[in-house]
């Protein structure tokens, strides 16, 4: 038997478990309901949710982020469920991206480029602001300034000033949200409390329809896992490191370009699995990594669904198991 404080201490080095979860629909005749989301990513052990909100800009070229009337979600429902996981116990972060209304190859939120930077500037802000009053009027913990905006990234001193006016509304924690290949180009992680990254690093050079073994995808992950914590140490000591979102789709192929969801394929939920047994393997217990979000708990799962949901397939045990404690 492991002694109380013993256990605490190891619990308190431990990753938290959290789920991000991006309020489109719902679908209660198959059970998918905004507050059953809440309560199953409580009842899984998680300990920290994050809830996706986003507005739009039309491309990459646009100067203006605005609502969109299909793709923008209902606020009164960010709320209620904000409040729902506070009342379950969750810790919760408020995750803004930009949606891009038409992408393509080589064109996504990464590869921005507006035609008047300054109004673009001035649209993000006010995109942020207006989230970052939400997460403090309704308590979240930490609040996300910005996702994947790789090609934005180099004008820190636009960065800092957003940072230092989001601080002036909301007391919580804040991050930023790398790509997983871009997070030593940011400039301005100092002004942070969190260093945050995607986690959608390729795990194999095997594509499909071969299939890589665990072995070799927990030896990728251990890989990645030295490169970041020695990143971690030598350029940013004392600033915790996050994973914002770490997923893989459930089709074959998963662990090749897992952050690849529009290509379609085999579902194949047992190579989801061993993608997420692998992260489990390297990071489970290492308390340089503050806590992980697993994406995306939307979608009703189950043995035909091709998504990133854990909901309803063998994935979810090892999701259940990471959030136990451990002798």
């Amino acid at each position: 038997m492991i002694a109380a404080s013993m256990l605490s201490l190891l619990l308190a080095a431990a990753p938290w478990l959290g789920v991000a979860v991006t309020p489109y629909s719902e679908d209660p005749g198959r059970g998918l309901t905004f507050r059953g989301m809440v309560d199953e990513i409580a009842d899984l052990g998680a300990t920290h949710v994050s809830i996706v909100v986003q507005w739009s800009q039309a491309n990459v070229a646009s100067n203006r982020i605005l609502p969109h009337p299909k793709e923008t979600q209902d606020e009164a429902v960010v709320r209620d469920m904000m409040r729902r996981a506070r009342a379950r116990g969750l810790r919760v972060t408020l995750f803004p991206i930009i949606w891009l209304e038409n992408r393509g190859p080589g064109l996504w939120r990464g590869t921005l480029r507006p035609e008047n930077p300054a109004q673009w500037w001035a649209s993000y802000r006010a995109f942020i602001l207006h989230f970052a009053a939400l997460a403090r009027e309704e308590r979240a913990d930490v609040y996300s300034v910005g996702s994947e905006l790789a090609s934005m990234e180099a004008d820190a001193e636009r960065w800092r000033t957003l940072i230092a006016d989001v601080r002036a509304q909301f007391p919580g924690k804040l991050v930023y949200s790398a790509n997983w290949d871009h997070y030593e180009h940011v400039p301005f992680w100092d002004a942070l409390d969190y260093i945050g990254l995607t986690g959608y690093h390729r795990l194999t050079q095997v594509q499909p329809p071969a299939q890589p073994t665990e072995a070799e995808l927990v030896d990728s992950w251990a890989r990645i896992r030295t490169v970041l914590l020695d990143w971690q140490e030598n350029h940013q000591p004392g600033r915790p490191l996050m994973f914002t979102e770490v997923g893989y789709p459930s089709i074959d192929g998963a662990a090749y370009r897992p952050w690849e969801y529009t290509l379609g394929g085999t579902v194949d939920l047992e190579e989801q699995r061993r993608c997420w047994a692998a992260f489990a393997a390297a990071w489970a217990g290492e308390g340089r990594l503050a806590g992980f979000y697993a994406w995306n708990w939307w979608g009703v799962g189950g043995p035909d669904d091709a998504n990133y949901t854990p909901r309803g397939k063998p994935a979810l045990q090892i999701l259940r198991n990471f959030s136990r404690p451990r002798p």
